[in-house]
């Protein structure tokens, strides 16, 4: 390292935002994730024995992924190596392989090649690295906000050990604001600034456990507030709602947030619970979720959850799903909002998609044929083969009904429909009680 490309490191440290001064580099300086740091844990352990293998950092973006792999940067004997997905090529890669193979030869040590938003990585990329991973020649840690089960290639999830990593508590997201704000040589002690406890906690609980969104609040108002009349920078209530405009949501379009809110979306609608349900969905609207996507799960669990305990459910789903593309955003908020709610408040039976998914399975399972007396008689030469023959026509019988069979042979007696208590399947039931019953009491007299 020559003079200028150490006054330049110098520089950036010192110019570096706030988030990035405050890193840890041991791991007793980590705040949060004793889930997997904790001393009796196993990342804590192999980091501290200096004998890792491969890993595979998940979580939301300000809970330390990139941090825990220059806490590993600082511990390990091995060769580190750190590129970014998002600008990183493949000749990168082949230049850092090569200096691990030298490396390897040379001093029989291995190289940790850490990879931030590995997921940006195309097949191809990650392809590329599988060899070198399988041989020894990387020990691979790859840093990732999406679920890595979606976007990494399965054969590299196989030889690593993925680490959840979980939103920093507001009690931790405080402990750093106040470190923060004390600590002269990497914070912003020098400033003489003063953190309000009731502009900490809003910092704390608004940054949504994103302890660099906290971070880079708190150093905005530091650097912009003037001092007060003591000398002295207040960082109060007021000052930090400036500087972080609104709630930062968990959610994104692609990722594990999208499928969780969407999860906790449904289960509110079956739940019944119109409020969560509306909550979810004012989530999705404010991060951005694509409406037509949101109407479709409307649709689906109105007639899954729904079903016939209340008919109407699917036609409303079905109306709102026309109007939101006619209306688009931000008019569309409202059918999503009637739909989501009548869906929620609606009484509810799974009875339909049941009978449906027991049905599949009766055709997969067992060879059946149509019978007879159901064939089609619509064209010449069918009563020579007993088509038809036998059929009774349902209209012509008191109810509209008549007893007559019409599952297959193979499957008589099989009931795959059980109407439920609730809604209009009770009417469904009561519909049944009545034609078998009255077929029932005309057999008893015919007798």
């Amino acid at each position: 390292m020559n003079l200028f490309d150490y006054m330049r490191e110098n520089t950036m440290e010192k110019e570096a935002p706030l988030a990035s001064r405050l890193r840890p580099k041991t791991l007793e300086e980590v705040v949060g994730q004793q889930h997997i740091i904790g001393k009796d844990k196993l990342l804590y352990r192999a980091i501290k024995a200096d004998k890792l293998g491969s890993l595979i950092f998940y979580g939301p973006p300000g809970t330390g992924k990139t941090t825990l792999a220059k806490v590993i940067a600082n511990t390990t004997s091995a060769d580190f190596k750190q590129i970014n997905a998002t600008v990183a090529g493949k000749k990168d890669m082949e230049e850092v392989v090569k200096e691990a193979q030298e490396y390897l030869g040379m001093y029989g040590k291995k190289t940790i090649l850490f990879i931030d938003e590995i997921h940006r990585f195309n097949k191809g990329q990650q392809d590329y690295l599988l060899p070198f991973v399988e041989d020894g020649t990387l020990i691979l840690i790859g840093a990732t906000t999406e679920n890595p089960y979606f976007e990494v290639n399965g054969a590299l999830i196989s030889r690593s050990i993925v680490f959840e990593l979980k939103p920093l508590g507001k009690e931790d997201i405080c402990s750093l604001l106040e470190r923060a704000v004390t600590d002269v040589e990497k914070g912003m002690g020098s400033y003489q600034a003063v953190l309000h406890e009731d502009a900490r906690d809003f910092l704390a609980d608004i940054s949504g456990g994103d302890a660099r969104a906290a971070l880079n609040a708190l150093e905005l108002g530091i650097l912009t507030t003037e001092k007060s009349p003591d000398g002295k920078i207040h960082i109060d209530l007021e000052t930090a709602s400036q500087c972080i405009q609104k709630r930062v949501v968990r959610y994104d379009k692609t990722g594990d947030n999208h499928y969780d809110t969407i999860s906790a979306f449904i289960k509110s609608m079956r739940g019944s619970d119109p409020d969560a349900a509306v909550f979810y969905l004012a989530k999705m609207l404010y991060a951005g979720e694509d409406i037509k996507f949101i109407a479709r799960r409307i649709m689906i669990c109105a007639a899954e959850d729904v079903g016939n305990a209340d008919p109407q459910a699917l036609q409303v789903a079905v109306a709102a799903a026309q109007a939101v593309e006619r209306l688009g955003m931000p008019e569309a908020r409202i059918p999503l909002a009637q739909a989501v709610t009548y869906v929620a408040s609606a009484p509810k039976s799974n009875a339909a998609y049941l009978a449906v998914d027991e049905a599949l399975e009766a055709v997969r399972s067992t060879k059946t044929t149509v019978p007879v007396h159901l064939q089609d008689s619509h064209y010449k030469g069918a009563g020579k083969l007993g088509h038809g023959i036998g059929y009774q026509y349902a209209h012509d019988y008191p109810n509209h009904y008549v007893e007559q069979q019409y599952l297959p042979s193979e499957l008589s007696g099989r009931v795959f429909y059980h109407p439920t208590e609730n809604g209009y399947e009770k009417n469904i039931q009561e519909y049944f009680a009545k034609i078998h019953g009255s077929k029932s009491k005309e057999q008893e007299e015919e007798k």
